[in-house]
């Protein structure tokens, strides 16, 4: 028996997806099976997925070991995948059993594989030819003898499908059975690149050098909105392919994928293999499979594409790798774009972040030289970056309840006329608003902290979610004595959308929020059809930020700048500074120039001043100081520990004790920070109290972590979530 074949009867260790603390010891199959087979076990009465991870320990009576019941027909998990399931599970303190789950979340793995027709060029010619048979010939020729399912080959060629099974009929196209798990079509590197200004060309010979390097090694891609990223590094996707290696493409949000998917058909001939929720289950068994054959060049996906079973991974893109949406926020907490830094570190592959306004912590990579930094810095074409003012809010007459200033309503009105799209962006955050005075602008804050107090509706008190803090709603501005005119910021989109068919009642208006849509193609298919004229005021949310292209849009009006500012956690200032540049860069990426409105009631305030400016290495540097000053990432390590129960006692007696034992914590130089409320309190009727552990850049937290975990026994219902790197504190 070599270390990587064990022999029929020899005993093998098993990781099963399910939630167990150890290897399980079975028996070889016959036949035998390699380290790293898919298998299927027997577990009690069930049969369960598991992975070959070693030898078998034998510490159990023998003759009660059971025999594994089958290998999977698919490819082995190779060494580079188990060895990254590995460092995640102990970089995010995550069990293994659930970081296999991640690894095999494709339906009917264990399935003998279903067939369906396919199409192939056939022996004859017909007589007589016509123009749609001739375009269906012609794909087929040009596809050097590859086959299509019916509607493939008929969208190809544009033609019915009539045409195809004529042609059938003639001998002309072959049909023939086969699995529905079928490798995807091959794309081409040379097939649609298009000719690139001076710095793109720049950018795509540096990407291209680097994976000629064959080895590791991350790259910040930086421009602004509309200078063509997309483009350099589709070329470094090519480059990969060159090479016979597989590239991995992360979009923040499926809503982008339709646009994305189309630019990568007109770059390569081919569509590539797709990873997300909008996808079909066949499709993603389908997905599973070819990536681990080798069958799958290229995979556009979310985040947990990272997690597929590549053979020859050579190149991972985070597209907008700042977006909060990369962090996982409940089951594995993992963030993708850190996950996929480690996995391109194991497998010897390019890692490409792109971003028009890229996370504090990628830039501190760059600043430290661990990362390399390319910039484009001209928009691509005719366009030029969007003219930017700020509207005070303390001077303007706006009654109260009513959120578009007169002189937003004013600059939209003239878009109306021109025919011109204007587009209303809320900064809708995923927690309760902050608490503002109309009057002078002052945000309530805590006395002992350096934060902001979040309003508590059901409590009816203020409450500050760094120390616990709380205090009854005043009626009274603390800063201007001002009565009554205290608020939190931000209507919803829905009450938006109201005020502004009452303004511009003849207008075609759209809102654009995730939650209101019942599927991801409902989604694509509006955003198509705002974007070719089809409204003239949109409404939106975050969504809106990421990626879309309205090429009529010349006008964006921020009603809620200030939400965010000084919030309730550390990053609030930079995903202000983001949110808003990337909105902005929204107007204007045709040839007519394009004009951005913050409303604000605190104009002077730093980071509006950095926006407007556009003096986007001055905040860098400014609020990578204040992040060394207090210690925080990406100069200190934060884990968040969220404990939840249907009973609100037993989380703060919990919470308390564990602040008290924290002696593993203390051993390290690390701080505990709680008990205090989560800022949603209460999800799906469990109460949820947090506590924050904050400790050195170079401290080993994962260790202390775990043993200071491991101390405290959890009653039956209630729940531990340990979140290593917080991006949000809620």
């Amino acid at each position: 028996m070599t270390d990587s074949y064990f022999h029929e009867g020899d005993l093998v260790g098993v990781l099963t997806t399910q939630p167990l603390d150890r290897l399980l010891d079975y028996k070889a199959p016959e036949g035998g099976c390699h380290l790293g087979a898919f298998v299927e076990v027997p577990l009690g009465p069930r049969k369960v997925l598991g992975v070959v991870w070693g030898k078998g320990k034998g510490d159990y009576d023998l003759a009660k070991i059971r025999s594994v019941i089958r290998v999977l027909d698919v490819a082995p998990m190779r060494e580079e995948m188990r060895s990254f399931l590995i460092r995640a599970a102990e970089y995010t303190l995550t069990p293994m059993p659930a970081m296999l789950r991640l690894g095999t979340r494709a339906p009917g793995l264990g399935d003998a594989p279903s067939m369906r027709k396919v199409y192939r060029l056939g022996d004859t010619v017909p007589d007589r030819m016509t123009g749609a048979r001739e375009k269906v010939l012609g794909v087929l020729r040009d596809y050097g003898g590859l086959s299509f399912t019916l509607r493939e080959l008929a969208e190809m060629a544009d033609v019915g499908t009539s045409v195809v099974k004529g042609l059938v009929k003639l001998g002309a196209v072959s049909e023939e059975e086969a699995p529905r798990d079928t490798p995807y079509p091959q794309l081409d590197p040379d097939y649609g690149g298009k000719e690139l200004s001076a710095d793109q060309a720049i950018g795509a010979e540096a990407l291209r050098a680097a994976l000629r390097s064959d080895g590791y090694g991350t790259t910040l891609l930086k421009g602004v909105t509309g200078s063509g990223k997309t483009e350099v590094y589709l070329e470094a996707v090519a480059e990969c392919l060159r090479m016979g290696r597989q590239a991995l493409v992360l979009l923040p949000e499926i809503a982008l994928s339709g646009e994305f998917i189309n630019r990568v058909e007109a770059r390569f001939g081919m569509k590539p293999a797709e990873w997300h929720s909008g996808v079909t289950m066949t499709e993603r068994r389908r997905c599973w499979r070819m990536v681990g054959q080798g069958d799958a060049q290229l995979v556009v996906g979310a985040r947990s594409a990272l997690f597929l079973p590549y053979q020859n991974l050579g190149l991972i893109v985070v597209d907008e790798e700042h977006d909060t949406s990369y962090k996982q926020e409940d089951g594995v907490l993992y963030n993708a774009r850190d996950m996929a830094v480690l996995r391109a570190a194991i497998n010897g592959a390019q890692v490409v972040l792109a971003s028009a306004t890229p996370s504090l912590e990628s830039w501190a990579n760059v600043e430290a030289g661990k990362y390399q930094r390319l910039e484009l810095t001209s928009r691509f074409g005719a366009a030029v970056m969007p003219k930017m003012d700020a509207i005070d809010m303390r001077v303007e007459d706006l009654p109260g309840g009513q959120w578009v200033s007169p002189t937003l309503r004013g600059a939209i009105q003239q878009r109306l006329e021109k025919g011109e799209q204007s587009l209303i962006f809320l900064n809708r955050r995923g927690y309760a608003p902050i608490t503002l005075c109309r009057a002078c602008g002052h945000q309530i804050g805590c006395e002992h902290c350096d934060a902001r107090m979040v309003e508590h509706r059901f409590l009816k008190r203020l409450m500050c979610h760094q120390c616990g803090e709380t205090k009854p709603m005043p009626t009274v501005c603390p800063s201007c004595e001002a009565e009554d005119r205290l608020s939190a910021v931000g209507p919803g989109v829905e009450r938006m959308g109201e005020e502004v068919a009452e303004l511009f009642p003849d207008a075609r208006i759209a809102v654009l929020s995730s939650d209101l849509y019942g599927s991801a193609r409902a989604m694509k298919a509006h955003i198509e059809e705002i974007a070719q004229g089809g409204t003239d005021i949109i409404i939106g949310t975050q969504l809106v930020a990421k990626g879309h292209n309205f090429p009529l849009l010349t006008l964006v009006g921020v009603i809620d700048a200030d939400l965010g500012l000084q919030g309730s956690d550390l990053r609030a200032a930079e995903r202000t500074f983001q949110l808003m540049r990337q909105v902005a860069g929204r107007a204007g990426r045709a040839e007519t120039p394009g004009e951005a409105l913050l409303q604000t009631y605190q104009p002077e305030h730093a980071v509006i001043r950095a926006i407007l400016a556009g003096d986007e290495e001055s905040f860098w540097k400014a609020e990578a100081e204040e992040r060394k000053a207090a210690g925080v990432p990406p100069y200190g390590r934060m884990a968040g520990i969220i404990l939840s129960s249907p009973n609100v006692q037993e989380v703060f007696d919990l919470g308390s004790e564990m602040a008290r034992m924290d002696g593993p914590l203390r051993a390290i130089g690390a701080q505990v920070f709680g008990p205090a409320p989560a800022p949603i309190a209460r999800v799906r009727g469990k109460h949820r109290v947090r506590l924050l552990v904050k400790a050195e850049k170079s401290a080993p937290l994962q260790q202390a972590l775990a043993k200071w975990a491991g101390q405290f026994r959890l009653p039956t219902n209630l729940r531990m979530a340990i979140d290593i790197d917080p991006q949000s504190f809620y």
